[in-house]
């Protein structure tokens, strides 16, 4: 059976379990114990498989053509639609607030254990107290310090550049670093898969909790939380991108759309953006008129590193878990999750339930509790499908801005 109808299953059981079983009853005090164990594993990979993909991202300008013209308009481009992605993650959350519920915080709603004092003091000890702190924080002074307390800012910027002098190793130097740390990304892949092989589980445990002691009055904000995400992911795609592609590439994002309608269907039901890259290689190719040259260095580069939608999601799912702890965010804090968002963002393709991670980065980052990602779970699955689909679609678009600046003037051209 897929993974997303033994999740549909145990999601509904534990409705149910939670509606009929007591908050004290020995069974919910099991799925207490069985949630903890699936989010101690979560943890677990936190660190090392960060590190590691985040690296071999990074590897990627390795190759010549990354430095070149190209690359540069490549790299422009996507961290450009990365950023507008995590703004427009950040807009709908502000405006929708799907964790506040009737004025007041849904923290006892979902049943967070973590009291909103202690989260308090938790964000006030991450030292946010202003922009030049975030700075200071992102260039550590001691990476395995840093890793053991789980600072994961500094650990972030040192990977990066720790994969970006890596790539400039010579001869065997360099290839011994990378076959190394792709191993380590490979398995810590690994490890994640087994983990998130019990996500059935964990979310059964975890809402089962959850519901003996709210009810069903837990929906509501997951509920909204889903649809301000989704209603962001489709006004990115929609919107942000269609003015991209009319001001910058000069084409249709309608005959964009038609263009990238196979693309799009394969990655909304993969839930991958890399094993969606050979059709959308032959979407860009055949139907929309992109050359080789192009869309061969552009969209596998924008599968490794080009993920609008996760980015947005990330920092839709921080902001909705820290309106559910009754936080009022700064602006400081605002910028650090939005940072954050784009980097991990772009250090996380392929790894199973992707943006889990990345959101325990984050959460991690600014003092939140992990609890929080038990409570995603329940819809996490949906919006992993719409996630990829915009992911598609930003790479498809980057190739054909990049082609058009290209000099390319046959792309996506009206049919005679």
């Amino acid at each position: 059976m897929k993974v997303h109808w033994q999740i549909a299953i145990a999601l509904a059981l534990a409705v149910l379990t939670g509606a009929l079983a007591s908050a004290d009853s020995s069974l919910i005090r099991f799925c207490g114990f069985i949630g903890g164990l699936f989010l101690n594993g979560l943890k677990m990979v936190v660190v090392p498989l960060i590190v590691s993909s985040i690296i071999v991202a990074m590897s990627t300008f390795s190759e010549p053509a990354a430095l070149s013209r190209i690359g540069l308009r490549t790299m422009a481009f996507y961290t450009l639609t990365t950023v507008l992605a995590v703004v427009v993650g950040l807009a709908m959350v502000n405006l929708v607030q799907p964790g506040i519920i009737d004025g007041q915080p849904a923290k006892d709603i979902l049943g967070l254990a973590t009291g909103s004092a202690k989260v308090s003091e938790q964000v006030s000890s991450a030292k946010l107290s202003d922009v030049s702190d975030v700075f200071y924080r992102m260039i550590t002074s001691n990476p395995i310090k840093a890793a053991a307390e789980g600072d994961l800012l500094g650990l972030v910027f040192f990977s990066m550049m720790f994969g970006i002098f890596a790539a400039r190793l010579p001869g065997s130097v360099g290839d011994v670093q990378r076959d190394f740390w792709n191993g380590v990304r490979e398995t810590m892949m690994g490890i994640t898969g087994v983990v998130m092989r019990f996500a059935p589980i964990g979310v059964y445990a975890l809402v089962a909790k959850a519901f003996s002691s709210t009810g069903v009055e837990a929906i509501r904000p997951l509920a909204l939380f889903f649809f301000a995400t989704l209603g962001g992911l489709a006004f990115h795609m929609l919107v942000t991108m269609s003015v991209l592609l009319a001001l910058i590439g000069r084409v249709s994002p309608i005959r964009m759309l038609k263009a990238m309608t196979p693309a799009l269907l394969t990655g909304f039901s993969t839930s991958s953006s890399a094993g969606t890259l050979p059709v959308t290689l032959e979407c860009l190719r055949s139907r929309a008129g992109v050359s080789e040259r192009v869309s061969g260095f552009t969209l596998p580069l924008g599968a490794a590193i080009n993920l609008d939608g996760t980015a947005l999601y990330e920092c839709a799912a921080a902001m909705f878990l820290a309106q559910a702890y009754g936080l009022h965010l700064d602006f400081t804090t605002q910028f650090v999750i939005v940072s954050m968002a784009v980097v991990t963002s772009m250090g996380v393709t392929g790894i199973p339930s992707a943006s889990l991670v990345a959101i325990a980065v984050i959460l991690g980052t600014i003092g939140l509790p992990l609890e929080g990602l038990g409570v995603l779970l329940a819809v996490d699955r949906v919006l992993d499908m719409c996630r990829t689909a915009v992911n598609v679609y930003g790479d498809g678009c980057g190739a054909v801005v990049i082609g058009r600046l290209e000099g390319e003037h046959d792309i996506l051209k009206p049919p005679q």
